[in-house]
Protein backbone atom coordinates (compact mmCIF):
# COMPACT_ATOMS: atom_id res chain seq x y z
CA UNK A 1 0.00 0.00 0.00
CA UNK A 2 1.40 3.40 -1.04
CA UNK A 3 0.60 6.21 1.41
CA UNK A 4 0.40 9.77 0.08
CA UNK A 5 -0.05 12.76 2.39
CA UNK A 6 -0.95 16.12 0.85
CA UNK A 7 -2.46 19.39 2.01
CA UNK A 8 -5.60 20.95 0.57
CA UNK A 9 -4.57 23.14 -2.39
CA UNK A 10 -1.01 22.78 -1.13
CA UNK A 11 2.32 21.99 -2.79
CA UNK A 12 2.84 19.02 -5.07
CA UNK A 13 4.35 15.87 -3.58
CA UNK A 14 6.19 13.11 -5.39
CA UNK A 15 5.06 9.50 -5.12
CA UNK A 16 6.29 6.29 -6.69
CA UNK A 17 3.23 4.65 -8.25
CA UNK A 18 2.48 1.93 -10.73
CA UNK A 19 0.87 3.08 -13.96
CA UNK A 20 -2.48 1.47 -13.13
CA UNK A 21 -2.61 3.00 -9.64
CA UNK A 22 -1.70 6.42 -11.02
CA UNK A 23 -4.43 6.21 -13.65
CA UNK A 24 -7.03 5.10 -11.10
CA UNK A 25 -6.07 7.93 -8.76
CA UNK A 26 -6.25 10.46 -11.59
CA UNK A 27 -9.63 9.10 -12.74
CA UNK A 28 -11.07 9.47 -9.23
CA UNK A 29 -10.42 13.26 -9.40
CA UNK A 30 -9.48 13.24 -5.73
CA UNK A 31 -6.16 14.82 -6.64
CA UNK A 32 -4.31 16.05 -9.70
CA UNK A 33 -1.84 13.40 -10.87
CA UNK A 34 0.86 14.09 -13.45
CA UNK A 35 3.89 12.06 -14.57
CA UNK A 36 7.27 13.17 -13.26
CA UNK A 37 10.62 13.34 -15.01
CA UNK A 38 11.61 9.90 -13.67
CA UNK A 39 9.76 6.79 -14.75
CA UNK A 40 7.42 5.54 -12.03
CA UNK A 41 7.47 8.84 -10.14
CA UNK A 42 4.29 10.92 -10.21
CA UNK A 43 3.45 14.42 -9.02
CA UNK A 44 0.32 14.52 -6.84
CA UNK A 45 -1.43 17.72 -5.79
CA UNK A 46 -4.65 18.02 -3.79
CA UNK A 47 -7.46 20.25 -4.94
CA UNK A 48 -10.46 21.32 -2.86
CA UNK A 49 -11.28 17.95 -1.29
CA UNK A 50 -10.16 16.92 2.19
CA UNK A 51 -10.25 13.60 4.02
CA UNK A 52 -8.90 10.14 3.21
CA UNK A 53 -9.46 7.59 0.48
CA UNK A 54 -8.16 4.16 -0.51
CA UNK A 55 -8.10 3.59 -4.26
CA UNK A 56 -6.60 0.33 -5.40
CA UNK A 57 -3.14 0.14 -3.87
CA UNK A 58 -2.99 3.83 -2.96
CA UNK A 59 -4.09 5.51 0.25
CA UNK A 60 -4.43 9.31 0.09
CA UNK A 61 -4.74 11.59 3.11
CA UNK A 62 -5.65 15.22 2.41
CA UNK A 63 -5.22 17.65 5.29
CA UNK A 64 -7.60 20.64 5.40
CA UNK A 65 -6.16 24.15 5.50
CA UNK A 66 -8.41 25.21 8.36
CA UNK A 67 -8.42 23.69 11.87
CA UNK A 68 -10.48 20.52 12.13
CA UNK A 69 -12.71 21.94 14.87
CA UNK A 70 -13.56 24.88 12.61
CA UNK A 71 -14.35 22.58 9.71
CA UNK A 72 -16.74 20.60 11.89
CA UNK A 73 -18.33 23.84 13.05
CA UNK A 74 -18.99 24.95 9.46
CA UNK A 75 -20.54 21.60 8.58
CA UNK A 76 -22.54 21.30 11.78
CA UNK A 77 -23.87 24.86 11.66
CA UNK A 78 -25.04 24.39 8.07
CA UNK A 79 -27.14 21.43 9.22
CA UNK A 80 -28.38 22.82 12.54
CA UNK A 81 -27.72 26.56 13.07
CA UNK A 82 -29.23 26.60 16.56
CA UNK A 83 -27.76 23.38 17.83
CA UNK A 84 -24.09 23.16 16.88
CA UNK A 85 -21.32 24.88 18.79
CA UNK A 86 -17.56 24.85 18.26
CA UNK A 87 -17.00 22.98 21.52
CA UNK A 88 -19.53 20.22 20.74
CA UNK A 89 -16.84 17.65 19.90
CA UNK A 90 -13.38 17.73 21.55
CA UNK A 91 -10.73 17.10 18.88
CA UNK A 92 -7.47 18.30 20.42
CA UNK A 93 -5.86 14.85 20.59
CA UNK A 94 -5.92 14.23 16.82
CA UNK A 95 -4.38 16.64 14.32
CA UNK A 96 -5.71 14.72 11.28
CA UNK A 97 -9.31 14.88 10.11
CA UNK A 98 -10.25 11.19 9.81
CA UNK A 99 -8.71 10.00 13.14
CA UNK A 100 -10.30 13.00 14.86
CA UNK A 101 -13.73 12.16 13.47
CA UNK A 102 -13.37 8.47 14.27
CA UNK A 103 -12.40 9.19 17.88
CA UNK A 104 -15.19 11.72 18.28
CA UNK A 105 -17.75 9.32 16.78
CA UNK A 106 -16.98 6.38 19.05
CA UNK A 107 -16.74 8.56 22.16
CA UNK A 108 -20.00 10.39 21.59
CA UNK A 109 -21.85 7.24 20.51
CA UNK A 110 -20.49 5.19 23.41
CA UNK A 111 -21.52 7.91 25.86
CA UNK A 112 -24.99 8.17 24.31
CA UNK A 113 -25.57 4.41 24.51
CA UNK A 114 -24.37 3.82 28.08
CA UNK A 115 -27.92 3.79 29.50
CA UNK A 116 -28.84 1.27 26.79
CA UNK A 117 -30.25 1.40 23.27
CA UNK A 118 -33.12 3.80 22.79
CA UNK A 119 -36.37 2.13 21.80
CA UNK A 120 -39.36 3.64 20.10
CA UNK A 121 -42.41 2.93 17.98
CA UNK A 122 -42.02 2.26 14.28
CA UNK A 123 -44.83 1.73 11.79
CA UNK A 124 -44.52 -1.63 10.03
CA UNK A 125 -46.42 -2.85 6.95
CA UNK A 126 -46.36 -6.62 6.52
CA UNK A 127 -48.26 -9.77 5.61
CA UNK A 128 -49.50 -11.87 8.55
CA UNK A 129 -51.75 -14.89 9.19
CA UNK A 130 -53.37 -13.04 12.10
CA UNK A 131 -54.78 -9.55 12.44
CA UNK A 132 -52.50 -7.23 14.36
CA UNK A 133 -53.00 -3.49 14.33
CA UNK A 134 -54.99 -2.31 11.29
CA UNK A 135 -55.95 -4.01 8.04
CA UNK A 136 -54.61 -2.29 4.93
CA UNK A 137 -57.77 -2.70 2.90
CA UNK A 138 -56.44 -1.44 -0.43
CA UNK A 139 -53.37 -3.67 -0.26
CA UNK A 140 -55.53 -6.64 0.78
CA UNK A 141 -57.90 -6.20 -2.16
CA UNK A 142 -55.17 -5.68 -4.77
CA UNK A 143 -52.66 -8.28 -3.57
CA UNK A 144 -54.91 -11.02 -2.13
CA UNK A 145 -57.81 -11.13 -4.54
CA UNK A 146 -60.27 -13.82 -3.43
CA UNK A 147 -58.05 -14.96 -0.56
CA UNK A 148 -58.70 -14.49 3.13
CA UNK A 149 -55.11 -15.08 4.22
CA UNK A 150 -52.50 -13.80 4.64
CA UNK A 151 -53.65 -10.40 5.83
CA UNK A 152 -51.99 -7.13 4.79
CA UNK A 153 -51.66 -5.26 8.07
CA UNK A 154 -50.10 -2.15 9.56
CA UNK A 155 -49.01 -2.00 13.18
CA UNK A 156 -46.65 -0.10 15.46
CA UNK A 157 -43.67 -2.03 16.82
CA UNK A 158 -41.79 -1.01 19.95
CA UNK A 159 -38.27 -1.69 18.75
CA UNK A 160 -34.62 -0.65 18.74
CA UNK A 161 -34.81 -0.42 14.93
CA UNK A 162 -35.63 3.29 14.94
CA UNK A 163 -34.20 6.14 12.87
CA UNK A 164 -31.78 7.35 15.54
CA UNK A 165 -30.17 3.94 16.07
CA UNK A 166 -30.02 3.24 12.32
CA UNK A 167 -28.14 6.50 11.73
CA UNK A 168 -25.62 5.74 14.48
CA UNK A 169 -25.11 2.13 13.41
CA UNK A 170 -24.59 3.03 9.75
CA UNK A 171 -22.17 5.85 10.54
CA UNK A 172 -20.07 3.55 12.74
CA UNK A 173 -19.98 0.81 10.09
CA UNK A 174 -18.99 3.19 7.32
CA UNK A 175 -16.33 4.90 9.39
CA UNK A 176 -14.77 1.49 10.03
CA UNK A 177 -14.17 1.15 6.28
CA UNK A 178 -12.39 4.49 5.94
CA UNK A 179 -8.58 4.38 5.80
CA UNK A 180 -6.41 6.27 8.25
CA UNK A 181 -8.14 5.37 11.52
CA UNK A 182 -5.83 4.57 14.42
CA UNK A 183 -5.99 1.07 15.94
CA UNK A 184 -7.46 2.22 19.27
CA UNK A 185 -10.37 4.01 17.59
CA UNK A 186 -10.97 1.06 15.28
CA UNK A 187 -11.31 -1.28 18.29
CA UNK A 188 -13.69 1.12 20.01
CA UNK A 189 -15.79 1.52 16.87
CA UNK A 190 -16.08 -2.27 16.53
CA UNK A 191 -17.23 -2.45 20.15
CA UNK A 192 -19.89 0.21 19.51
CA UNK A 193 -20.96 -1.58 16.32
CA UNK A 194 -21.45 -4.75 18.36
CA UNK A 195 -23.79 -2.93 20.74
CA UNK A 196 -25.84 -1.90 17.70
CA UNK A 197 -25.83 -5.39 16.20
CA UNK A 198 -29.62 -5.75 16.13
CA UNK A 199 -30.19 -2.49 14.27
CA UNK A 200 -30.82 -2.44 10.52
CA UNK A 201 -28.16 -0.50 8.62
CA UNK A 202 -29.00 1.95 5.84
CA UNK A 203 -28.35 0.63 2.36
CA UNK A 204 -25.88 2.48 0.10
CA UNK A 205 -27.73 5.37 -1.50
CA UNK A 206 -30.62 5.16 0.96
CA UNK A 207 -31.49 8.61 2.34
CA UNK A 208 -30.78 9.31 5.99
CA UNK A 209 -34.09 8.95 7.86
CA UNK A 210 -35.57 12.01 9.49
CA UNK A 211 -35.58 12.32 13.27
CA UNK A 212 -36.87 14.94 15.66
CA UNK A 213 -35.25 16.09 18.87
CA UNK A 214 -37.32 15.04 21.88
CA UNK A 215 -36.92 14.57 25.60
CA UNK A 216 -36.39 10.85 25.03
CA UNK A 217 -33.57 11.10 22.48
CA UNK A 218 -31.83 14.11 24.04
CA UNK A 219 -28.83 12.00 25.09
CA UNK A 220 -28.27 10.96 21.46
CA UNK A 221 -28.38 14.41 19.84
CA UNK A 222 -24.65 15.21 19.73
CA UNK A 223 -23.79 11.70 18.50
CA UNK A 224 -26.52 11.89 15.86
CA UNK A 225 -25.30 15.21 14.50
CA UNK A 226 -21.77 13.87 14.30
CA UNK A 227 -23.01 10.66 12.65
CA UNK A 228 -24.84 12.69 10.01
CA UNK A 229 -21.62 14.56 9.22
CA UNK A 230 -19.82 11.22 8.86
CA UNK A 231 -22.52 9.87 6.54
CA UNK A 232 -22.32 13.03 4.42
CA UNK A 233 -18.64 12.39 3.67
CA UNK A 234 -18.36 8.59 3.65
CA UNK A 235 -18.63 6.59 0.47
CA UNK A 236 -17.83 3.04 -0.56
CA UNK A 237 -18.74 3.12 -4.21
CA UNK A 238 -17.60 3.60 -7.75
CA UNK A 239 -16.93 7.29 -8.01
CA UNK A 240 -15.79 9.34 -10.98
CA UNK A 241 -14.17 7.26 -13.67
CA UNK A 242 -15.80 4.11 -12.27
CA UNK A 243 -13.06 3.82 -9.65
CA UNK A 244 -14.01 1.90 -6.51
CA UNK A 245 -12.99 3.85 -3.43
CA UNK A 246 -13.36 3.59 0.34
CA UNK A 247 -13.37 7.20 1.39
CA UNK A 248 -14.33 10.01 3.69
CA UNK A 249 -14.07 13.09 1.51
CA UNK A 250 -15.49 16.58 1.78
CA UNK A 251 -15.76 19.12 -1.02
CA UNK A 252 -14.58 22.25 0.74
CA UNK A 253 -16.28 24.61 -1.70
CA UNK A 254 -19.59 22.93 -0.87
CA UNK A 255 -18.92 23.06 2.89
CA UNK A 256 -18.23 26.80 2.62
CA UNK A 257 -21.17 27.48 0.32
CA UNK A 258 -23.60 25.59 2.56
CA UNK A 259 -22.36 27.35 5.69
CA UNK A 260 -22.50 30.86 4.22
CA UNK A 261 -25.94 30.25 2.70
CA UNK A 262 -27.47 29.01 5.95
CA UNK A 263 -25.75 31.62 8.12
CA UNK A 264 -26.73 34.52 5.84
CA UNK A 265 -30.30 33.27 5.59
CA UNK A 266 -30.59 33.18 9.38
CA UNK A 267 -29.01 36.63 9.76
CA UNK A 268 -31.06 38.33 7.03
CA UNK A 269 -34.48 36.85 7.75
CA UNK A 270 -34.24 37.42 11.50
CA UNK A 271 -33.15 41.06 11.19
CA UNK A 272 -34.66 42.26 7.91
CA UNK A 273 -37.53 39.90 7.14
CA UNK A 274 -38.33 38.82 3.63
CA UNK A 275 -37.26 35.49 2.21
CA UNK A 276 -33.80 34.17 1.35
CA UNK A 277 -33.72 31.62 -1.47
CA UNK A 278 -30.77 29.32 -2.02
CA UNK A 279 -29.70 28.63 -5.60
CA UNK A 280 -32.93 29.72 -7.31
CA UNK A 281 -33.17 29.07 -11.05
CA UNK A 282 -33.88 31.88 -13.51
CA UNK A 283 -32.70 32.80 -17.00
CA UNK A 284 -30.72 35.72 -18.33
CA UNK A 285 -32.32 35.73 -21.79
CA UNK A 286 -35.92 35.84 -22.97
CA UNK A 287 -35.46 32.54 -24.82
CA UNK A 288 -34.63 30.86 -21.48
CA UNK A 289 -31.39 29.32 -22.72
CA UNK A 290 -28.90 31.03 -20.41
CA UNK A 291 -29.59 29.78 -16.90
CA UNK A 292 -28.86 31.83 -13.79
CA UNK A 293 -28.35 30.11 -10.45
CA UNK A 294 -26.92 32.43 -7.79
CA UNK A 295 -26.04 30.97 -4.41
CA UNK A 296 -28.16 33.39 -2.37
CA UNK A 297 -31.07 35.61 -3.40
CA UNK A 298 -33.06 37.80 -1.01
CA UNK A 299 -36.59 39.07 -1.64
CA UNK A 300 -37.92 41.75 0.68
CA UNK A 301 -41.31 41.70 2.40
CA UNK A 302 -43.02 42.77 -0.83
CA UNK A 303 -41.40 40.00 -2.86
CA UNK A 304 -39.00 42.31 -4.71
CA UNK A 305 -35.45 41.05 -5.23
CA UNK A 306 -33.26 43.05 -2.87
CA UNK A 307 -29.86 41.34 -2.96
CA UNK A 308 -27.80 38.67 -4.70
CA UNK A 309 -24.74 36.94 -3.22
CA UNK A 310 -22.29 34.33 -4.51
CA UNK A 311 -19.94 32.32 -2.28
CA UNK A 312 -16.41 31.76 -3.60
CA UNK A 313 -14.13 29.28 -1.86
CA UNK A 314 -10.89 30.94 -2.85
CA UNK A 315 -8.78 33.74 -1.47
CA UNK A 316 -8.38 35.90 -4.56
CA UNK A 317 -11.03 37.47 -6.77
CA UNK A 318 -11.23 36.49 -10.44
CA UNK A 319 -12.57 38.45 -13.39
CA UNK A 320 -14.99 35.67 -14.30
CA UNK A 321 -16.61 36.03 -10.86
CA UNK A 322 -17.28 39.72 -11.55
CA UNK A 323 -18.70 38.99 -15.01
CA UNK A 324 -21.03 36.40 -13.50
CA UNK A 325 -22.19 38.80 -10.78
CA UNK A 326 -22.75 41.56 -13.35
CA UNK A 327 -25.14 39.23 -15.20
CA UNK A 328 -27.01 38.57 -11.94
CA UNK A 329 -27.33 42.30 -11.19
CA UNK A 330 -28.66 43.08 -14.67
CA UNK A 331 -31.16 40.23 -14.60
CA UNK A 332 -32.42 40.96 -11.08
CA UNK A 333 -32.43 44.77 -11.51
CA UNK A 334 -29.95 45.45 -8.74
CA UNK A 335 -27.46 48.27 -8.40
CA UNK A 336 -25.13 46.15 -6.27
CA UNK A 337 -23.95 42.53 -6.12
CA UNK A 338 -21.86 40.76 -3.48
CA UNK A 339 -19.08 38.19 -3.84
CA UNK A 340 -17.92 36.60 -0.58
CA UNK A 341 -14.46 35.02 -0.66
CA UNK A 342 -13.06 32.59 1.90
CA UNK A 343 -9.75 34.20 2.63
CA UNK A 344 -8.49 36.49 5.38
CA UNK A 345 -10.18 39.51 6.85
CA UNK A 346 -9.70 42.37 4.39
CA UNK A 347 -11.74 45.51 3.68
CA UNK A 348 -14.27 45.10 0.86
CA UNK A 349 -13.04 45.82 -2.67
CA UNK A 350 -15.55 47.74 -4.80
CA UNK A 351 -15.80 47.64 -8.59
CA UNK A 352 -18.03 50.28 -10.21
CA UNK A 353 -19.10 49.08 -13.65
CA UNK A 354 -18.90 51.64 -16.43
CA UNK A 355 -22.13 52.76 -18.15
CA UNK A 356 -24.21 50.42 -16.00
CA UNK A 357 -24.72 52.08 -12.61
CA UNK A 358 -23.81 48.77 -10.97
CA UNK A 359 -21.31 48.14 -8.19
CA UNK A 360 -19.79 44.74 -7.42
CA UNK A 361 -18.43 44.37 -3.89
CA UNK A 362 -15.89 41.66 -3.03
CA UNK A 363 -15.99 40.72 0.65
CA UNK A 364 -13.61 38.42 2.52
CA UNK A 365 -14.50 36.03 5.32
CA UNK A 366 -11.87 34.73 7.74
CA UNK A 367 -12.86 31.12 8.38
CA UNK A 368 -10.13 30.74 11.01
CA UNK A 369 -11.86 33.32 13.20
CA UNK A 370 -13.64 32.33 16.39
CA UNK A 371 -17.19 31.15 15.55
CA UNK A 372 -18.74 34.00 17.54
CA UNK A 373 -16.69 36.55 15.56
CA UNK A 374 -17.38 34.74 12.30
CA UNK A 375 -21.15 34.85 12.81
CA UNK A 376 -20.91 38.51 13.87
CA UNK A 377 -19.11 39.28 10.60
CA UNK A 378 -21.89 37.54 8.68
CA UNK A 379 -24.49 39.68 10.45
CA UNK A 380 -22.59 42.78 9.29
CA UNK A 381 -22.55 41.36 5.77
CA UNK A 382 -26.31 40.78 6.01
CA UNK A 383 -26.81 44.48 6.73
CA UNK A 384 -24.63 45.49 3.78
CA UNK A 385 -26.36 43.22 1.29
CA UNK A 386 -29.86 44.38 2.24
CA UNK A 387 -28.93 47.98 1.41
CA UNK A 388 -28.74 47.25 -2.33
CA UNK A 389 -31.07 49.40 -4.44
CA UNK A 390 -32.90 48.54 -7.67
CA UNK A 391 -31.98 50.21 -10.95
CA UNK A 392 -34.54 51.32 -13.53
CA UNK A 393 -34.78 48.21 -15.71
CA UNK A 394 -37.17 45.27 -15.83
CA UNK A 395 -36.30 42.66 -13.19
CA UNK A 396 -36.92 38.93 -13.05
CA UNK A 397 -39.78 37.98 -10.75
Amino acid sequence: MVLIRVREAGPTVQARLGTDDARRLAASEIADVRPGATEGVWHVRAGRKVGAARIGGVEVHIEPKMPIARLLFLMGYAREPRGWRDETVPLAEHPDLVPALAAALWRQTDRALRPGLLQGYRTVDESSPVLRGRLRETAQLTRRVGRALPLEIRHDDYTIDIAENRILATAVDRMLRVPGIDDASRRKLRHVAGRLAGVTRLLPGEPVPAWRRTRLNERLVVALRLAELVLAGCSVDAGRGGVLANAFLLDMWRVYEDFLSVALRAAVESAYGGKVMLQPRHHLDQQRRLELRPDILWRDGEGVVGAVVDAKYKAEAARDDAYQMLAYCIAYRLSCGHLVYAGGDHPPVRHVIRNAGIEIICHSLDLDADPVDLLARIRVLAGEMTRSRPVSTVALR
